[in-house]
């Protein structure tokens, strides 16, 4: 048994969605969160720059004497994970992977989406894998950019939300899929507009949940869940203000965030 925290990073509030999940799956264990709020988004940045921060966040966790990592956004996971896995001598652990494993169980005509940052899409994560273990499978991917602001803003019940997402998800619908994976973390925030676009007849899957599942695998295989039942104690850090954080952060995880700590990531 390992009583030492969880580290979590994104960049931004969207990690908040794995996070929220990890409490709810694993209630005893301690989280520290980083959000890299000064440098978001990461989906349009080139790999480069995103090993760069992603290295950088990490580095950060590492000092809160963590015993893993849940890259807790889409875009790092399918840009960096291998890079950061090779480098770092911790369990680290990335939401591509369950979530495509998620799709390949919930799909029954092999016709699955992927929406996710330009980055992630452009990367064919997601995609690779899919076709990889199920090689019948048509899989079609979509960036939707603005989705991100979108959520960052608060804005995901509204008509911007809904015409945005009519607009981005009508190619999938011509393609008649009937599995959904929402590839990055802001996206299940937007989960009741998307299914509304796209229907009850298609299956959203959550990477986030599936992220949950996993990281509670990793830490049996190796030894590293708490002795806690329950009272998992949270800590927050950002890159930058952090009052939009604490607005929309509270919503996500339905609770007060009481304290939010900026710090200089660029330093690491």
């Amino acid at each position: 048994m390992d009583n030492r925290p969880i580290g979590v990073f994104d960049s931004g509030i969207g990690g908040l969605t794995v996070l929220n999940e990890i409490m709810e799956l694993l209630p005893g264990e301690d989280v520290v969160y980083f959000g890299d709020t000064a440098r978001i988004p990461y989906g349009t940045r080139s790999k480069e720059t995103v090993i760069k921060y992603a290295f950088q966040c990490i580095r950060f966790l590492l000092k809160k004497d963590i015993k893993a990592i849940v890259v807790a956004c889409n875009t790092a996971s399918a840009l960096t994970l291998k890079e950061a896995q090779a480098n770092f001598q911790i369990p680290i652990i990335g939401v591509i992977e369950p979530g495509a494993d998620a799709a390949i169980s919930s799909t029954k005509n092999n016709k699955v989406g992927v929406i996710g940052t330009t980055g992630t899409v452009n990367s064919e994560a997601y995609q690779r894998r899919i076709r990889r273990l199920l090689p019948s499978s048509e899989v079609i991917g979509v960036s939707c950019p603005l989705f991100v602001p979108i959520v960052e803003e608060g804005w995901e019940d509204t008509d911007i939300a809904f015409l945005t997402a009519e607009k981005y998800l009508q190619e999938l619908k011509e393609h008649n899929i009937d599995t959904l994976v929402m590839g990055c973390t802001h996206y299940p925030i937007l989960r009741y507009t998307i299914g509304k676009v796209m229907g009850e007849s298609v299956n959203l899957i959550n990477p986030a949940f599936e992220t949950a599942k996993a990281t509670m695998v990793l830490l049996e295989e190796k030894g590293l869940k708490t002795d806690k039942i329950d009272g998992g104690k949270y800590e927050f850090y950002v890159s930058d203000d952090p009052e939009k954080f604490r607005r929309i952060g509270g919503n996500i995880l339905r609770k007060e965030i009481s304290t939010i700590e900026q710090v200089n990531i660029e330093q690491l």
